[in-house]
């Protein structure tokens, strides 16, 4: 399917300014179901970007806040590099969780109002961006969240003062959820993912559970880590997952 990836909204967040999305959708007519793309700490990379077009690609149209949009320019990409790293930890640990959250409410009220959006909305996310999909699920206009190798969920120590309240807040989830880890990823060892799954089923919560012998960021298409069969399995899970939701 062709698309269109050359559209961007700047989407006003109360208390912080204008936050720019990316939007990546079918260059048809029509309208398809939402999915919020939450990045990595990098922003908007040129894998994010591919993510995105591989989603859209299948009959979605796909938004990807700025999720730094307070504290870099916009249009900012972090580089796969040790001072990006660091800049992308520091900012992580920086903004406040409430800050996160408010980012997530402007961005689902404003994927509802687009015009190519049918009404159904999911999320998606990587590393930070896990944690922060399934965050913006919490909403109850969310009906679903793919949640890939989420970081901090089960440490608690997301945002500034690295305390979040995640964890406390699950028995709130009415999206049906999926969870894809890599086993090898140090940084959700086998005693946090068992934290995460404990809880689910303390809530009743409705989700998939999926564990992998790959290593933490192994969707991304640049570097070592990169599992291409991985990712076409991941993702053809992830597009069953969105098929039986979304609709």
């Amino acid at each position: 399917m062709i698309l269109r990836s050359d559209e961007t909204l700047d989407v006003d967040v109360p208390g912080s300014g204008p936050m720019r999305m990316h939007l990546f959708r079918p260059a048809i007519a029509g309208r398809f179901p939402g999915v919020l793309l939450f990045s990595e700490i990098y922003q908007v990379t040129a894998p994010i970007r591919r993510l995105a077009a591989m989603i859209a690609g299948n009959g979605y149209v796909v938004a990807v806040p700025e999720v730094y949009h307070e504290y870099e320019p916009a249009g900012t990409i972090l580089e796969y590099d040790q001072a990006g790293t660091d800049r992308g930890n520091a900012l992580k640990f920086a903004k406040p969780v409430s800050a996160f959250d408010a980012d997530a409410e402007a961005a689902t009220t404003a994927m509802l109002a687009h015009a190519a959006c049918n009404g159904r909305l999911g999320t998606f996310g990587v590393c930070l961006g896990g944690h922060l999909a399934y965050r913006a699920a919490l909403d109850p206009r969310v009906a679903a969240a793919a949640c890939f190798y989420p970081t901090d969920i089960h440490s608690g120590t997301l945002g500034e003062g690295r305390s979040d309240d995640s964890l406390a807040r699950m028995a709130n989830l009415k999206a049906e959820a999926m969870f894809v880890w890599g086993r090898q990823d140090p940084h959700v060892p086998f005693a946090g993912r068992e934290a995460i799954r404990t809880r689910l089923e303390e809530v009743g919560a409705a989700y998939e559970w999926h564990e992998m012998n790959a290593q933490h960021a192994f969707l991304r298409d640049e570097g070592p880590r990169y599992d291409p069969a991985l990712f076409l399995q991941a993702m053809a899970l992830t597009l069953q997952f969105y098929r039986r939701t979304l609709r």
